[in-house]
């Protein structure tokens, strides 16, 4: 099968499809003070931490974890999870774009991202766009986070994609890699243009 033949686009959420950044809202808690912001996420909301609830853990056993730690930056911890709508100001324009030419050809078109369970049923809700999507893999909800193999079998069996038929578009590296050895085609997305660039020299777009 050519790259041509790939009919299927699975995307990724944060950081292709939506602006997603822990910055939006502690820029606000901070109140401007970049240094004291990139101290508290590089060492107490990391996203190591984050990436836990990713993989299923609530965010109030990982607050409370946290809080036992840092009892002075419980507000703010807190605030990771009940603000977490702040994080996210908008959808990335551009990729929106692409997926409803997708759609608006007949391209089956899926997710897979790393997100909480808890903090995706509002952004279902919030983004009209994601409803455009046929099926759905969340991290969450499966107990697997990118770039464990695992959750690309989940993906694929679940969905019931054809690998080969099959191209992934991921912010990080790691995760486009990845879904390579399963046969399907990677992408690490950069930006809305390259990656068009990209679809139109797969004859996707």
């Amino acid at each position: 099968m050519t790259e041509a033949d790939r009919r299927i686009v699975v995307f990724d959420l944060g950081g292709v499809l939506i602006d997603w950044d822990p910055r939006h809202l502690y820029r606000k808690l901070f109140a401007g003070d970049e240094l004291a912001m990139e101290h508290f996420l590089a060492n107490v909301c990391t996203h190591e931490w984050n990436r836990r609830q990713d993989a299923g853990r609530s965010f109030a056993e990982g607050a409370r974890l946290l809080k036992l730690q840092h009892p002075d930056k419980a507000d703010l911890i807190d605030a990771y999870g009940a603000r977490f709508n702040e994080m996210m100001p908008g959808p990335i324009a551009g990729t929106v774009e692409i997926v409803a030419e997708l759609r608006d050809r007949g391209t089956p078109l899926y997710i897979l991202s790393n997100f909480s369970a808890e903090t995706f049923p509002p952004v279902l809700e919030r983004f009209d766009f994601l409803h455009w999507f046929r099926g759905m893999v969340i991290s969450g909800e499966v107990g697997f986070i990118k770039p464990d193999p695992r959750i690309y079998e989940i993906m694929l069996a679940r969905l019931a994609i054809d690998p080969h038929s099959a191209v992934y578009i991921d912010d990080v590296a790691a995760n486009a890699e990845a879904a390579q050895p399963f046969g399907i085609h990677g992408i690490h997305f950069t930006t809305p243009g390259a990656l068009r660039e990209e679809l139109v020299r797969l004859a996707l777009l």
